[in-house]
């Protein structure tokens, strides 16, 4: 087999990229993941996934305000902006999560996608909800992040589509965030 003639790039228009955001436990991942399964070509990029591949050095998200744990936040959003736009110019809807919850951290993700736009959906089904999906997951957090969905909403109450998914099944999220961006599956 040869390589010659065959090109990554996809003919036609970029699709956006979808982020969606909101406190660890929203279910960010698991309906990232359904998300991206809707579609006929749909990538689902794991943020927290980018942020493992630090083997030696790696600075999690504290509540402690560490810098360096900081600039690891925008290190891999840059990453996963980079790799949303590579798949997006081959074709492929990319369905990037992550939490975030300060206007600086958007805007970031905003400057970095190369993407046909940005569609933010937060998803947000309050902090005892997310709490309680914590605990019952195997992905488990020792600290409780609910101060962040203050933060969240504070700083991003004007941004993005809101859905509060705390009475709704993966499948019914889905659907809200289909109808909420106008996007459209295809087989």
């Amino acid at each position: 087999m040869t390589f010659e003639n065959i090109t990554v790039d996809a003919p036609g228009p970029v699709p956006p990229a979808v982020l969606l955001a909101g406190i660890p436990g929203s279910g960010k991942s698991t309906v990232a993941a359904a998300l991206a399964a809707r579609f006929a070509r749909a990538a689902h990029i794991e943020v927290d996934a980018l942020q493992s591949l630090i083997v030696s050095g790696c600075h999690w998200p504290s509540p402690d305000g560490d810098p360096e744990a900081d600039r690891q936040i925008l290190l891999r959003a840059r990453n996963a902006c980079l790799l949303a736009g590579s798949f997006a110019a081959a074709g492929f809807l990319p369905v990037l999560d992550d939490v975030v919850v300060r206007r600086s951290h958007l805007d970031y993700y905003r400057a970095q996608t190369t993407a046909g736009g940005l569609r933010t959906v937060i998803l947000a089904p309050g902090p005892d909800k997310a709490w309680e999906r914590n605990n019952a997951r195997d992905k488990r957090l020792t600290t409780n992040w609910a101060f962040l969905d203050e933060a969240m909403r504070a700083e991003l109450s004007d941004e993005g589509v809101w859905i509060d998914n705390a009475d709704l099944t993966v499948a019914e999220t889905v659907d809200a965030v289909l109808a909420a961006t106008g996007l459209t599956p295809r087989s």
